[in-house]
């Protein structure tokens, strides 16, 4: 039998035990397959000690059903038993009147501390880290640190790597279980710490975090303040969230959409169009004006009208060259490789390989328009504009991602769609004029 089967018969030993099997993820997963009151049986049947680990898994929509559901000490339990981090992110994306009824139903310490967490910007280190660590003095002993760790560990997020501290509560040192167990109970924490400390201060942008832990091969990543005092954490799992957020953001944006918090089937068919018609409605605009640059040569068209056939030729091409190097350089600002003092070699090197690209895309295309019949002078008007276009795009490919983060736009803004749109008005404008001078139109 499934879960369902033994909701619908009432067998709840049975479900007790076939729960007791499956780990926390695998839980979570079963709460979205169930209806609205399956998914209170099924909380409710859950272990105590398991029911927060679950509920950190589950989906927005299926938190917000069962608060609705559960009572206010069983939401109390469940609160105040989270690692705090995820407390904050799940109050984050709940509704006012769902935020107000958690805060109600935790601890006034927790309370505070969650009320200090929103205050971080979104995009910030503070908002992401924990305050669930292990803080040690560098006077410890190894025998008094393992103390301290048995003590206070269980209500840690980790306990791996040890952050010391002096009376001030600044950073000065970390030391992992390993080193701990491999020195004599007798040395001090002080002696055997290591001093060298990567760390990021709260208000440090998200990306900061995913290149540390992506150069240094982290496990955690302390977080200070202002004066370089220890206030939390950011540990591997929620790196990676942040990670998987980032990219999805920027794959969002080169697509030309809204970023979207919530799962595609969990969207709405409103909130999707939202997400989509500003974006579509401005690249509607850009189009309009490249078709105002074909209207300024009608009269050439009409003189020599296959030069049309050979348009979406130049113009699917030339975006495609810009795209490959947006892209490339886009990837390489997220993982830290290139930084905006890096324009002239990334111009340098662009231009080279635009070059290569251009001469071999032109001279294929040269012998493939004379071959199909056209005449001599309009293969090499097509393969000159082709030359061209593909050396400013795969140029302003490059560029237009290092100008916005100069101007502290996100770069993936400038790709995709809106590359193209440039690109495909500049490639036009390349096109005709090139055309016009070599068959005297």
């Amino acid at each position: 039998m499934n879960i369902t089967e033994l909701i619908e018969l009432k067998k709840h030993k049975e479900l007790k035990k076939y729960i007791a099997k499956l780990n926390e993820i695998d839980l979570a997963e079963e709460f979205e397959k169930l209806n609205r009151e399956q998914k209170a049986v099924l909380f409710r049947s859950l272990p105590k000690d398991a029911a927060a680990d679950v509920f950190s898994h589950l989906s927005a929509d299926t938190r917000e059903e069962l608060i609705d559901l559960l009572t206010d000490p069983e939401l109390a339990h469940i609160v105040n038993d989270l690692f705090l981090d995820d407390v904050v992110d799940f109050v984050e994306e709940m509704p006012a009147n769902v935020v107000k009824r958690v805060l109600m139903n935790v601890t006034p310490d927790r309370r505070e501390s969650i009320n200090q967490f929103l205050r971080y910007p979104e995009d910030s280190a503070g908002s992401v880290m924990t305050i669930e660590y292990v803080s040690l003095k560098s006077n410890m002993t190894v025998a008094d640190a393992f103390t301290h760790i048995q003590n206070t560990g269980p209500d840690k997020e980790t306990i791996y790597t040890c952050y010391v501290t002096d009376n001030a509560r600044k950073l000065i040192g970390l030391v992992t279980v390993k080193t701990l167990f491999l020195s004599p109970k007798e040395s001090l924490i002080g002696d055997i710490m290591d001093p060298n400390v990567v760390y990021a201060h709260t208000h440090d942008d998200k990306e900061y975090l995913i290149n540390s832990f992506r150069k240094y091969g982290l496990i955690s990543l302390p977080v200070v303040d202002s004066e370089d005092r220890l206030v939390g954490i950011v540990t591997f799992d929620d790196a990676f969230t942040v990670q998987e957020e980032e990219a999805t953001e920027d794959f969002e944006k080169m697509a030309a959409m809204a970023p979207s918090e919530k799962p595609y089937l969990s969207t709405g068919v409103f909130t999707l169009s939202r997400n989509r018609i500003l974006w579509l409605l401005l690249l509607n605009l850009s189009v309009f004006f490249t078709g105002l640059i074909v209207e300024q040569y009608t009269a050439m068209l009409a003189v020599l009208p296959i030069l049309v056939s050979f348009m979406p030729l130049l113009m699917d091409t030339c975006g495609n060259a810009g795209s490959q190097s947006s892209t490339l350089v886009i990837r390489g600002m997220a993982l830290g490789e290139i930084r905006i003092s890096d324009i002239f070699r990334v111009l340098w090197k662009e231009s080279r390989v635009a070059f290569i690209c251009a001469v071999i895309l032109a001279v294929v295309n040269c012998g493939r328009v004379f071959i199909f019949g056209r005449a001599f002078a309009i293969a090499i008007s097509v393969s000159l504009a082709l030359f061209a276009a593909i050396m400013i795009s795969k140029i302003l490919g490059a560029l237009l991602p290092l100008g916005a983060r100069y101007i502290k736009l996100d770069p993936a803004v400038m790709a995709g769609p809106v590359l193209t749109t440039i690109v495909d008005a500049i490639t036009l404008i390349a096109y005709f004029n090139i055309a016009r001078v070599i068959l005297h139109i």
